[in-house]
C-alpha cells in the first residue's frame, strides 16, 4: 500500500510542477492585466460586436473578463449590470463553452493538442451558440432577477500592491491546482495498481465508443466531465504517457470536453443568476456529443481514404 502511495505522490507532484509552470505565470500575468488600460481597451474593442449576437455593450465586460479570467469573474462582472434574462442566459451559454481560455488552453496544449485548435473551437462554438439563441429565443425580454450572490473586487493602489496582488492570486491558484491534483493522482494509482481502473474504463467504454475513441480514453473523459480541463489535466497527461491514448482520440476527447466539462460546477454555478441550467446544460452536452461525433466520422473516412489510396498506389507500382 505505501508503495502506491508514494507512486501517486510522486506522480501528483510531477503534474502540479508541470501544470504550475503553466499556471502561475498566466495567472500572474492577467491578475496584473486587470489594473492597467489592457483589458478596458479590449472591452471598449468588442463592446460594439456584442449587438450582432443579441446583446447590449455592457455584455462586454462579463464576456472579456469570463474568457481572460474564469466563469466566476464573469458572473461577478454579470450582477454589476441590469441585463435581461435573454441577455443572461446567451452570456451564459456563451461562457459555459468559452471561459478561462489562456490557463485552460495552455494546460491542454501539454497534452500534445494545439491551443490555437481548442481556442477556435471554444470561441466559435460560443459566438454561434449565441447567434442562433438570439435567432430563435423571442422571449426573455425582462429584467434578470439576481440571487443572493455578490461582486468582489480590490482596489490597490501602486505597482507593488498590484504585483504582490498578482503573486499572491498565483501561488493561490498552484496550491489549488496541487490540493486537486496530488489527492487525485494517489487516488487514481491506487485505483490503476488495484485494477479498478480498468474496470471503469471498462464500463465507460460503450459511451466512448459510440464518440468515435478507444476506451482508453475513458479516464480521460471521466476526469474531464467532473473536475474539468485544467484540474483534470493531470490525469490526460498520465493518460498519454501510460494509456497510450492516441493523438486522434485525445483530441475527439478535448473537442468533446470543451464543449462540455465540470458538468456539476459549471452549471450549478450559474443557479444564483435566476436563469435555467437544465437547458444550459442540455446545449453542452448535445453540442458536444453532436460535434465530436461529426469530427470522428470525417476523421475516419479520411483516414480510410488515405489508406486506399496507398493500397492502390502500391497495386499499381507493383503491376
Amino acid at each position: 500500500m505505501s508503495g502506491m502511495l508514494i507512486r501517486g505522490l510522486n506522480q501528483g507532484l510531477q503534474t502540479t510542477w508541470a501544470l504550475g509552470k503553466v499556471i502561475f505565470p498566466i495567472t500572474l500575468i492577467i491578475t496584473i492585466l486587470q489594473y492597467t488600460p489592457v483589458l478596458p481597451w479590449l472591452i471598449e474593442w468588442i463592446s460594439p460586436l456584442m449587438g450582432l449576437i443579441g446583446l447590449s455593450g455592457e455584455a462586454a465586460v462579463p464576456i472579456v473578463l469570463g474568457n481572460v479570467l474564469n466563469l466566476y469573474a464573469g458572473i461577478g462582472a454579470i450582477i454589476s449590470f441590469d441585463f435581461t434574462v435573454k441577455e443572461v442566459f446567451i452570456m451564459a451559454v456563451m461562457l459555459s463553452f468559452s471561459h478561462n481560455l489562456f490557463i485552460e488552453s495552455a494546460v491542454v496544449s501539454k497534452v500534445g493538442v494545439k491551443w490555437w485548435l481548442i481556442v477556435g473551437i471554444r470561441i466559435g462554438l460560443a459566438l454561434i451558440a449565441a447567434v442562433v439563441i438570439n435567432l430563435l429565443w423571442n422571449g426573455g425580454g425582462e429584467l434578470a432577477q439576481y440571487g443572493l450572490i455578490t461582486q468582489s473586487s480590490k482596489d490597490l493602489t501602486g505597482w507593488g500592491e498590484i504585483v504582490f496582488y498578482g503573486l499572491q492570486t498565483a501561488v493561490i491558484a498552484v496550491l489549488q491546482l496541487a490540493l486537486i491534483v496530488i489527492p487525485l493522482m494517489v487516488v487514481m494509482q491506487i485505483l490503476r495498481d488495484k485494477g479498478w481502473l480498468s474496470k471503469l474504463s471498462n464500463g465507460f467504454a460503450p459511451m466512448v465508443k459510440v464518440l468515435g475513441m478507444e476506451k482508453n480514453t475513458s479516464m480521460t473523459m471521466v476526469a474531464g466531465l467532473t473536475i474539468g480541463l485544467a484540474y483534470g489535466a493531470g490525469l490526460m497527461i498520465q493518460a498519454v504517457k501510460e494509456d497510450g491514448v492516441s493523438k486522434r482520440d485525445m483530441t475527439l476527447a478535448l473537442i468533446f470536453l470543451v464543449a462540455c466539462h465540470a458538468v456539476v460546477e459549471d452549471t450549478l454555478i450559474f443557479i444564483p443568476l435566476g436563469i435555467p441550467v437544465w437547458p444550459l446544460l442540455l446545449i453542452r452536452l448535445i453540442t458536444a456529443i453532436v460535434l465530436t461525433m461529426t469530427i470522428a466520422f470525417f476523421w475516419r473516412r479520411g483516414e480510410l481514404r488515405k489508406r486506399e489510396d496507398i493500397t492502390n498506389e502500391h497495386s499499381y507500382n507493383t503491376i
